[in-house]
């Protein structure tokens, strides 16, 4: 090492340099680097990634070579490209620089005139090492040392720009020339393998080794695992141990060889034949292992018996998107994709991020396995070959190929940088608050200052750009080539994509009918002016969000029939433009609830209340109070019944849609939804009965009071949506009216109000059931309270009595209903106690119940009311429990199950785990059957088997997933133990 001169003559400072390092002088000093001779090495150093590292490795490098160092520093004096190419390895990998110092020599790798090696000479330099007779620690040192100098020849080339203006290898070729270095590397390790397993005479095996994923597409990263699939002529102990050692020569000496892709996984036999091979994809394979085998590839070993690999099996390939299970494997595969990142990291994954690579090579795998079968130029592994061949056929616009490619290469890009630091898997960028590895990121990926930004905020700047434009095109290269197959081809789209191709790709993507799809789509598109204009520039991420939900065949269908009718309200097409989350969620509701979109044709105002308001989503603005209130007050304004009622069927269905919608949107849980429905009821009776007591009142003034008393599900506060409203009507007669006059009075009020809420419309129906009165539907409709008194003193039946465990005042005269309440209070709540003969008398009308009131042909394990561990079960276990210890126990004095549920655990009437058991199953039943409504639009209470529509279920219902089948195990596993201890109750 030259000796350091103490004058320093005009050179730049350390800061200059962007050296930080506190010894970075004393170490510019130790190289002599210190003279005007210097300067231009100074300032290749400052532009290395990072310089303080670069400079770190120099010294250490110029400390191995000692007196040799002299040479190198002559070199770097005169040979830019040298230059660049070690400065830029040193400041951008650790791991590299640590080769170098360990093999000094290596150096000259990078000097002069540098090419990459062809995949030839690459096989013949490791194969020669390999074949050496050297002993297997030797020997596996000697293949290391040779794969990280090819490594570091292609990083010094790779990374040269970053600090001298060298020219920059395109992507394509570093993804190829890696994977020609693997497959070197395997060819290597297969000679090895054999020689081991074979070295007494044992015939070598016919074995042919088949790359997968980036290795088989020959776009390989610095660092990766390789997967592979091994086939051979004989599938014996002998091919199997070649191929073990294979893989732990490979992954000791080289990189990770994973056979994980093979037929059955890591389960499955290591090899197997070419007939077995074909036997399996024949019959057992699922789609994702076709989609693998998009990129396989023959890699070493026997290249006949590869080929016939290649040959058996892509055939299949390219007639997977035929299959029944395509889509629903597709969705489930990408959704297994999207759960791999934890919620807080997404923003930092290059690989499985939002606007990811995965991203990218999930689109295209999808489109080629969809037209591959009927274009061969699709038939290509490579992503980057793929997006040509893509725009080319007229697939995807060509200058969407074009930008998706150039996003595609720079995350790629990003990911080789990460990985080059320490030769580690990684695609992990750093986080936001560690800028200076961010800045050393930026640096060794290119990146300048621009005049705004430095290259850190230029990093920023991109990583942004290039994820939207990512989440952006992955929309548009799915749906827009569909639109223009519809309508007057753009000016760079290439008619090959036909409505046959159209479909092919609208089936792939869960449309059942691709052809009433394209219809709809050629409607939407149609639209004279600005509103077709703004349809072209929606609908591709509408149906992308549409083909998300269980049904898009449907949702499609519904956001046609709802352009249609809102075709004159302007702000409609301009909201789902403009408000992105509005867009995406009522994509998710149409595609999900039959219910929803009906209501919404009448009141689209509720769309609006799709966005986020300052306090949260704005559909939780609304008090299910203030609107009752409006509701009634709205109704009032209107002196003819029938128009009070419509005024108030107005604001319910609002109300409705408001619920319902965020309800499927996971924003209300259900307690809250059903006591929402309880509320907007209760103020349609509270309307209906004031329009028509006003409607009816004589000149001389009514002659009764009425009030109306809530019961069953209307009582408890938990009515679902396909809820009736079970009532009792009571009254008393005003001014001395005789009690004929004040019953037949409100007889008359009573049946109108019925009448009136039952009347046809187009909304969800609005039954007043009051067969629950005394004597039944033979029964008065009004009794009066001493009438009520009397009957339940003499008559009244355990049932009865059961039932009136929910009654509740909600409308008409409160003061009237409170005392109705308190006369009732004597019969649901003895003082005594419930006797042991209703006790029987309900335990054999439960009995009745569970045998004749099924429907026909209903499964008893899937009905969600009558149903093994249903509704009924487990409100007649709290009702039982509510006759045997209220009178002891007041807090049992309520009408809510899920409240009285709670008394039961607090009062430790039955185990805490018992009733945690009942009231999962109570919610879970809630859940469901409120489902049920929202996906089929018309009361059921019957779970379907497994498909589309217990997807739909499933979703609506709040499992988190559109996975009915899990769904449906968790439903039937719940209400089984729900009964075991409805049973223990009943049978105490």
């Amino acid at each position: 090492m030259p000796k350091p001169v103490t004058q320093r003559p005009t050179l730049p400072s350390v800061g200059r340099l962007g050296l930080v390092d506190a010894h970075a002088r004393a170490d510019l000093d130790r190289l002599g680097w210190n003279s005007d001779d210097h300067v231009e090495l100074l300032w290749s150093l400052s532009r290395a990634p990072d310089a303080d590292t670069a400079l770190k490795a120099l010294v250490r490098l110029a400390d191995e070579l000692g007196d040799g160092w002299d040479e190198l520093h002559r070199a770097l004096l005169k040979d830019k490209a040298l230059r660049g190419r070690l400065l830029g390895v040193f400041g951008a990998s650790l791991a590299l620089a640590d080769h170098l110092v360990a093999h000094p020599q290596s150096w000259h790798l990078l000097a002069g005139n540098v090419g990459l090696p062809s995949a030839e000479e690459l096989r013949r330099d490791f194969t020669a090492v390999a074949q050496s007779a050297a002993d297997a620690t030797s020997l596996k040192f000697s293949l290391q040392q040779l794969n990280r100098d090819r490594l570091l020849v292609l990083a010094g080339l790779d990374l040269a720009p970053t600090v001298e203006n060298e020219p920059v290898l395109a992507f394509p070729t570093v993804g190829a020339h890696l994977a020609d270095i693997a497959d070197a590397a395997l060819a290597a390790a297969l000679i090895v393998a054999t020689k081991t397993v074979c070295g007494d005479g044992v015939p070598a095996p016919r074995i042919a080794v088949i790359a997968m994923g980036k290795c088989g597409a020959r776009e390989l990263n610095y660092v990766s695992d390789v997967d592979v699939i091994f086939v051979a002529e004989n599938a014996d102990t002998v091919s199997t141990r070649v191929a073990g050692e294979l893989i732990r020569f490979a992954s000791d000496a080289f990189f990770e060889v994973d056979a994980a892709l093979r037929p059955e996984g890591k389960q499955g036999a290591l090899v197997r034949t070419l007939e077995s091979h074909v036997a399996y994809y024949e019959r057992w394979a699922k789609t994702w292992e076709f989609q693998a085998l998009l990129k396989a590839r023959a890699a070493v070993g026997d290249a006949e018996l590869g080929k016939q690999y290649i040959d058996a099996l892509m055939p299949m390939v390219w007639t997977s998107s035929e299959r029944e299970d395509f889509v629903p494997e597709v969705q489930a595969m990408r959704r297994r994709v999207e759960e791999l990142v934890p919620a807080g990291d997404r923003a930092r994954e290059l690989k499985l991020g939002t606007g990811g690579l995965r991203d990218v090579e999930f689109a295209v795998q999808l489109l080629q396995l969809v037209h591959g079968r009927t274009d061969p130029s699709l038939q290509v592994a490579s992503t980057v070959d793929a997006l040509a061949a893509l725009g080319a056929g007229g697939y995807v616009g060509r200058d969407d190929a074009a930008n998706l490619t150039a996003s595609y290469e720079f995350l790629r890009l990003l990911e080789h940088r990460l990985q080059l630091q320490r030769l580690k898997r990684t695609h992990m960028l750093p986080k936001a608050d560690e800028e200076e590895q961010l800045r050393w990121l930026a640096r060794a990926a290119h990146m300048r200052p621009d005049g705004q930004h430095d290259a850190l905020g230029v990093l920023r700047e991109e990583l942004k750009r290039q994820s939207h434009r990512v989440s952006r095109l992955h929309a548009k290269l799915f749906y827009q080539p569909l639109l223009e197959s519809v309508g007057s081809p753009a000016a760079d789209f290439d008619p090959a994509m036909s409505p046959k191709a159209a479909e092919r790709l609208l089936a792939a993507l869960g449309y059942e009918g691709p052809q009433s799809a394209l219809t709809h789509l050629a409607a939407l598109t149609a639209a004279s002016g600005r509103r077709g204009t703004v349809q072209q520039v929606l609908l591709p991420t509408l149906l992308e969000w549409l083909s998300e939900t269980p049904d898009p065949d449907a949702g499609l269908l519904a956001y046609r029939k709802l352009c249609d009718e809102l075709d004159d309200l302007r702000w409609f097409l301009a909201t789902l433009r403009d408000e992105g989350a509005v867009a995406k969620r009522l994509m998710q509701v149409l595609g999900t609830s039959a219910y929803v979109p009906a209501l919404l044709m009448r009141a689209p105002e509720v769309i609006q209340q799709y966005a986020d308001g300052p306090q949260g989503p704005k559909l939780l603005e609304v008090e299910p109070e203030v609107m009752a209130r409006a509701l009634v007050a709205s109704a009032g304004r209107h002196a003819d019944p029938a128009r009070a009622i419509a005024a108030a069927r107005t604001l319910r269905r609002r109300e409705l849609a408001r619920i319902a919608s965020a309800d499927l949107l996971g924003m209300l849980p259900v307690e809250d939804v059903c006591r929402a429905l309880t509320s907007v009821w209760v103020a349609v009776l509270e309307a209906a009965l004031a329009s028509v007591i006003r409607a009816n009142t004589p000149e001389g003034g009514v002659p009764a009071r009425i009030a109306v008393i809530g019961m069953g599900r209307l009582g408890g506060g938990e009515l679902g949506y396909g809820s009736d409203a079970d009532v009792l009507f009571v009254c008393e007669p005003v001014d001395d009216a005789p009690d004929s006059t004040a019953t037949k009075w409100a007889v008359g009020v009573a049946d109108q109000v019925i009448k009136l809420l039952g009347t046809p419309s187009g909304d969800p129906p609005l039954e007043v059931d009051a067969s629950l009165r005394p004597e039944g539907r033979s029964g008065s409709l009004v009794r009066t309270l001493d009438s009520y008194a009397a009957y339940y003193a003499k008559w009244a039946q355990p049932w009865e009595v059961q039932a009136l465990l929910r009654a509740h005042r909600v409308a008409g005269d409160l003061d009237l209903g409170e005392r109705f309440l308190l006369m009732v209070d004597d019969v649901r709540y003895p003082s005594g106690g419930v006797s042991a003969q209703a006790v029987q008398e309900i335990r054999r009308v439960k009995a009745r119940v569970d045998a004749e009131r099924l429907p026909r042909g209903a499964d008893p394990n899937t009905h969600t009311k009558l149903g093994r561990g249903g509704l009924a079960d487990i409100e007649w276990t709290v009702q039982l429990l509510q006759l045997r210890y209220a009178h002891s126990v007041p807090e049992l004095h309520n009408t809510s199950t899920l409240q009285s549920l709670n008394v039961v655990a607090d009062r430790e009437l039955l185990p805490a785990d018992e009733v945690a058991l009942l009231r999962d199953a109570w919610l879970t039943a809630t859940r469901a059957r409120n489902a049920l409504v929202l996906v089929k639009g018309k009361p059921t209470d019957q779970l379907p088997g497994p498909g589309r529509t217990l997807n739909a279920v499933a979703l609506a219902a709040g499992w988190g997933s559109d996975d009915g089948g899990e769904f449906l195990d968790n439903y039937l596993r719940v209400t089984r133990r729900a009964k075991a201890v409805v049973r223990k109750v009943f049978e105490a």
